[in-house]
């Protein structure tokens, strides 16, 4: 092993099989992203590389914030849960009042004095986790009592989902599905988990129905239910709204059909994707569709899922060998969170799920997205390198 191995290996504590999927992933992402967007950028700017370089700036600043996170003990983040829920808390609100309205949805919250936007939600989902992993511990031995010991948490999670729902639906119901997994890996007896799917079911017939009588009320909620009823066919000749891209969001899969079609089985290399060309969004929502196109079936489609699933594997065994049950919770929730953002991204690409705009987790162009993934990286490689400061 040469002096700079050694010195990276020393540096880089925890899992080494998340370090390497973590690096593997983001030379995915700048591969793929200069090659999706490079003519736009010169279209733009007049230079093939601004996109690229604003990509590579992102993952080096996400990858030092993976490195300094792990570094720090994950013990100390559940003194500062309660912190920063309240601070996702406020930003969403804030969001909702100030935020930037693009497409009929705030989403983003501009920072003060610089040109930089800040998805508030992508802060909600880390913040969450977090929380309920640190009451779950707390409240471990006494959440055989529903109303005193779980309702609280559930008015937590009922609170972020909320807030996050009028812009982003997809995203308010992945983070209830993970909120709602933790609850039941925490030790959340299964009468109670009933009782919280009845809630939702309850919820969801509730939001079809205010689409139905007055869609104005909540003003997206039409755009849901059109999604949904399209992608089981009982759209009954309604239509989507146009996307920024021109063109509905059942044409935007369409395309993607196309490019993946053009894929094959076999990798032709990157830069010989030619959807760049006609593909909404080939750098972020549709950039799985884009991969598979330029690597192929194999190595792109399967290829890039396998790294998904053995990055959930190896935050399962972190789970379990932790010590501390708030370790535990912590590394399940944000490997659930990572894991089943991939999966939507992947399964609207192939048309396994209605449309949503869920990036691929490290691999999609953007900034907060990303900074927030590779701070959950950070916080899965601290839970796995406790074991070994303890064991020296």
């Amino acid at each position: 092993m040469s002096e700079w191995a050694q010195i990276i290996r020393g540096r880089l504590e925890g899992d080494k099989v998340i370090w390497m999927i973590a690096l593997i992933l983001s030379v995915v992402s700048l591969l793929s992203v200069y090659s999706a967007i490079s003519s736009l950028a010169y279209k733009a700017n007049g230079n093939f590389l601004y996109f690229f370089l604003k990509q590579g700036s992102f993952l080096l600043l996400g990858l030092a914030v993976m490195y300094v996170v792990h570094k720090i003990h994950y013990k100390y983040f559940a003194r500062l849960a309660n912190f920063i829920l309240a601070a996702a808390i406020f930003t969403l609100i804030l969001t909702l009042i100030f935020g930037a309205d693009i497409n009929e949805a705030k989403r983003w919250l501009k920072v003060p004095f610089t040109n930089l936007t800040l998805q508030t939600s992508d802060f909600a989902k880390v913040a969450l986790v977090l929380w309920i992993a640190k009451e779950l511990h707390f409240r471990k031995d006494r959440l055989d009592d529903f109303k005193g010991e779980v309702t609280p948490i559930l008015i937590r999670i009922g609170l972020v989902c909320g807030l996050i729902l009028p812009a982003d639906f997809s995203t308010a119901a992945l983070l209830g599905l993970v909120a709602l997994s933790m609850l039941f890996i925490g030790g959340v007896p299964f009468k109670g988990l009933i009782k919280i799917l009845g809630l939702i079911i309850i919820s969801g017939i509730s939001i079809y129905g205010v689409s139905e009588i007055a869609p104005d009320l909540v003003p997206r909620s039409k755009t849901w239910v059109n999604r949904v009823e399209q992608f089981v066919g009982f759209s009954n000749g309604k239509t989507d709204v146009i996307n920024s891209s021109g063109g509905s969001a059942e044409y935007q899969i369409d395309l993607a059909q196309v490019a993946i079609n053009h894929g094959g089985i076999f990798p032709s290399g990157p830069g010989s994707g030619t959807s760049r060309n006609f593909l909404p969004h080939p750098y972020s929502d549709m950039i799985y569709a884009f991969i598979i196109e330029e690597w192929g079936a194999l190595i792109g489609g399967f290829g890039l899922l396998l790294l998904y699933y053995i990055l959930f594997y190896r935050t399962i065994q972190a789970a379990r060998k932790c010590e501390r049950p708030f370790g535990s919770y912590l590394a399940m929730g944000l490997g659930l969170l990572i894991t089943l953002q991939a999966l939507i991204n992947m399964g609207v690409s192939v048309r396994l799920l209605p449309t949503t705009g869920q990036p691929l987790p490290l691999v999609s162009f953007g900034g907060t997205s990303l900074l927030f993934t590779c701070l959950s990286i950070g916080l899965i490689l601290s839970v796995s390198r406790a074991p070994m400061l303890e064991a020296k």
